[in-house]
């Protein structure tokens, strides 16, 4: 009996290419710079379809490209709410449905500033896109993500936001994905009683724009969130992870 395919639409049209049944679609913002293209490859890899997600159209859509026909672009400004709900919907007409949902775009503005003399405005850039942001998408997408399998939530975080280690680096940063931690927490309650998990997963210190050279390969801190993506299941919702382990909050 042959196996049923899930037709891949990019742009509004078939691409001609069909994934397994199981694949799973997955939208992952900050898909055209850092992390996200590496997370992004290694899921269509893995045979699921990606929908990439980056501010800048271009970059997703070099990204896209490079990734085959299980990936399209879009264009999608985490912090706009029109953008927000265009995306959402453009979503909703190729697939009418979403089995996950990664949190990766995010900024960090203040290595090595002392929190002293922290310019405020840099903290409120931070807030609103690593914490506003990823709340108002979440919001946004949890009516298809009722629709989803095994439907989840990753929030892409950091060691920094662990208030177990935290002290004075990056503060807007350390600040801001403590506060991703603690949405993780509360959507995780939240959603329970729609099927939806939540996590947190921390990539590690990568060699990003970002993070610098001096990190891991960007392919190893992709594996953990890839991981999570593919089997949320494996760790109680609201877990705080790095490869698969716990992380103290």
């Amino acid at each position: 009996m042959p196996t049923s395919r899930l037709r891949v639409r990019v742009a509004g049209h078939s691409t001609g290419m069909s994934a397994p049944n199981d694949a799973r679609v997955v939208l992952v913002t900050g898909g055209g710079r850092g992390l996200g293209p590496e997370i992004a490859r290694q899921l269509v890899e893995a045979g699921h379809v990606v929908v990439v997600g980056a501010r800048d159209a271009q970059a997703a859509a070099a990204t896209a490209k490079e990734l085959g026909d299980l990936a399209w672009p879009l264009a999608l400004d985490v912090t706009d709410p029109e953008s927000v709900q265009a995306a959402v919907e453009a979503i909703d007409r190729r697939h009418g449905r979403l089995d996950a949902l990664v949190n990766n775009a995010a900024v960090n503005f203040d290595a090595g500033a002392d929190p002293v003399t922290e310019d405020l405005e840099i903290v409120d850039g931070a807030w609103r896109t690593n914490v506003l942001a990823p709340w108002r998408l979440t919001q946004a997408c949890a009516r298809l993500l009722r629709a989803g399998r095994e439907p989840v939530v990753v929030n892409v975080t950091s060691g920094l936001g662990s208030l177990t280690r935290m002290g004075a680096t990056s503060p807007a940063y350390s600040v801001s994905k403590a506060g991703i931690n603690a949405l993780t927490r509360v959507f995780a309650d939240a959603l329970t009683r729609d099927g939806i998990a939540v996590h947190a997963v921390s990539p590690g210190w990568t060699a990003t724009d970002m993070g610098g050279s001096g990190g891991r390969p960007v392919a190893e801190g992709a594996v953990g969130i890839v991981d999570v993506v593919r089997s949320p299941g494996s760790w109680p919702s609201g877990s705080f992870l790095q490869d698969g382990e716990h992380v103290p909050w």
